[in-house]
C-alpha cells in the first residue's frame, strides 16, 4: 500500500484506521480528500497525509501559531484580481519574492508569491529554492501562472532600445527593484547570460517596490526602462520588449493548503473567470495553474 499513489476505499479506510462506513460519511460531507473515477472513490495517499497533519494536535509550545491571512512576496496583476474576485479574504503584501519567503518562514504570512531566477529560463528555480530552505520542510508549491516578463520603455520606445545590452550601451536609466525581488534577480541573470557588466549600468534614483512603481517611474520620466510583466506595461501604456516567460508560484505550509481561504482562492483559479481575466491583462499562460509543483 505504501507505494501506491491512489488508494481504494478499503485501502484508505485501513490506512486511516477507520471503518469503511465512517470513511463514506466523511466523503459524503466533503471532509476528506478524494476523487471519483468510473463510479469508484479513490484517495490520494499524499493528500491523506496532509489532511492528517493539518489536524495534528501538538503539545503547548510546539504548535505554531496560525499565520495572518496574508499573501506576501511578489506583486502580480492577475493575483490581485484573483484575491479580490474570489472573495477569499486574504490580503496582499507585495515586497518582493525573497521578502515573502522570509516572512513565510517566520510565520508572518500564510502564503508567499514567488518568481525566482537562477537562470532566465530555469522552470525549476522556484521549487529548487524551496527545497533549499530548511525552515520550509513542510512546504507546498502551487503553480499560479506563467507570465511574460520583458523590458518596459516609455511609449514609442524613444531611445530605440532592443534589449538589455542595447539599454546599457545607450546609457538608459534602469529603474531599480529592491534586493531579493524576482524582477531584480531576473535582470541580474539576463545580464550574466548576455555577458553585460552591471558596472556599466546607469541606475535611476530611488528603489521601486513593485512593478507598478517601476512603470510609474518610467511613465513620469524618472527612469528610461526596467523589468516587469507585459500586463504592467499594458496597464500603464508603456512599450514592452519581451524577454522571458517565468513561473509565478504560491508557497505555503501544508496546513495552510487546507484552510478555507486557500481553498476558496484555488477554486476560483479553476473557474473560467481566471482565464478570462488573464486574457484581458495579457501575457499569461495558465496551462499549469493550480498544479502542485512541489510537496515536501
Amino acid at each position: 500500500m505504501q507505494d501506491r499513489i491512489y488508494l481504494t476505499t478499503e485501502e484508505a479506510a485501513a490506512y486511516l484506521r477507520l471503518k469503511e462506513r465512517k470513511l463514506y460519511e466523511l466523503v459524503a460531507h466533503s471532509a476528506v480528500p478524494c476523487t471519483k473515477v468510473s463510479g469508484k472513490w479513490l484517495f490520494p495517499r499524499a493528500a491523506l497525509d496532509r489532511w492528517l497533519e493539518a489536524g495534528l494536535a501538538r503539545p503547548e509550545g510546539m504548535q505554531p501559531t496560525n499565520p495572518p491571512p496574508i499573501i506576501g512576496g511578489s506583486q502580480d496583476s492577475l493575483l490581485e484580481v484573483a484575491v479580490r474576485d474570489s472573495g477569499c479574504g486574504l490580503a496582499l503584501l507585495a515586497e518582493g519574492s525573497q521578502a515573502g519567503l522570509d516572512r513565510l518562514t517566520r510565520g508572518e504570512v500564510a502564503i508567499a508569491a514567488i518568481h525566482l531566477h537562477a537562470t532566465p529560463d530555469d522552470d525549476a528555480a522556484n521549487p529548487a529554492a524551496i527545497r533549499a530552505e530548511p525552515g520550509l520542510f513542510d512546504a507546498v508549491v502551487i503553480g499560479f501562472a506563467r507570465r511574460e516578463q520583458g523590458l518596459l520603455t516609455a511609449p514609442g520606445n524613444p531611445l530605440a532600445l532592443a534589449g538589455i545590452a542595447s539599454a546599457v550601451e545607450r546609457r538608459a536609466r534602469f529603474a531599480r527593484r529592491q534586493q531579493g525581488a524576482g524582477a531584480q534577480l531576473l535582470l541580474t541573470s539576463l545580464m550574466a547570460r548576455d555577458g553585460v557588466s552591471d558596472g556599466r549600468m546607469v541606475m535611476a534614483e530611488g528603489v521601486c517596490a513593485t512593478g507598478q512603481d517601476l512603470a510609474l517611474a518610467i511613465r513620469t520620466g524618472r527612469a528610461d526602462c526596467g523589468i516587469a510583466s507585459r500586463a504592467i506595461a499594458a496597464a500603464f501604456g508603456l512599450d514592452f520588449l519581451p524577454l522571458v516567460w517565468e513561473h509565478v508560484d504560491l508557497v505555503m505550509r501544508r496546513r495552510t493548503y487546507f484552510e478555507p481561504a486557500t481553498q476558496t482562492l484555488l477554486a476560483w483559479m479553476r473557474r473560467p473567470d481566471m482565464a478570462a481575466r488573464a486574457r484581458e491583462l495579457g501575457g499569461y499562460d495558465l496551462a499549469q495553474s493550480g498544479e502542485v509543483r512541489l510537496n515536501r
